[in-house]
């Protein structure tokens, strides 16, 4: 398995990890897999990942911006999906890892992700990878009429200052 920077041709198997992800009811928020064009404007030109396997991708990870004020301009939003048949194989891991250090890399020095509490393997995954868990939304959204709760995990960059 190697880690590489997601290409637009990879869209179909993207789309189609993503789709598996929207199935679980608790890995988005999302009811349908966007167009590429409006997955492309939703997210940071850099870090966009994906794990390849003999051209076969196994799952992929991706920043999009929190707010459009310049004051976040170094806060992402994560987005990590892995294919339903390479979870808990440590894609998710690799993925994660190297998206950390891409975005410090592109001078982002705080990462969040909101998870919802019962999507305990993205829980234990980001506290493996240095996240912490910073506060708990309650009944921020729907899906399919249900109120849902969601928690907030970040990781602060140790390598760009912050005083």
């Amino acid at each position: 398995m190697k880690i590489r920077s997601m290409h637009a041709s990879d869209w179909d198997q993207v789309a189609r990890i993503y789709s598996e992800g929207i199935e679980t009811g608790f890995a988005t928020f999302e009811q349908q897999v966007p167009s590429y064009e409006s997955w492309d404007n939703a997210h940071v030109d850099s870090c966009r990942l994906v794990a390849e396997d003999g051209g076969l991708i196994l799952g992929w990870a991706a920043l999009s911006p929190v707010s459009s004020r310049c004051v976040y301009g170094g806060v992402g939003e994560v987005s990590v999906y892995i294919g339903e048949n390479s979870r808990g194989k440590g894609v998710g891991k690799a993925l994660l890892k190297q998206l950390v250090t891409e975005s410090e890399e592109a001078g982002f020095w705080t990462i969040q992700s909101g998870i919802f509490p019962e999507n305990q393997p993205s829980i234990a995954l980001h506290e493996k990878v240095g996240f912490r868990f910073i506060g708990k939304r309650e009944r921020v959204a729907k899906i399919h009429g249900i109120w849902k709760d969601n928690f907030l995990f970040e990781k602060r960059s140790d390598k760009i200052g912050i005083d």
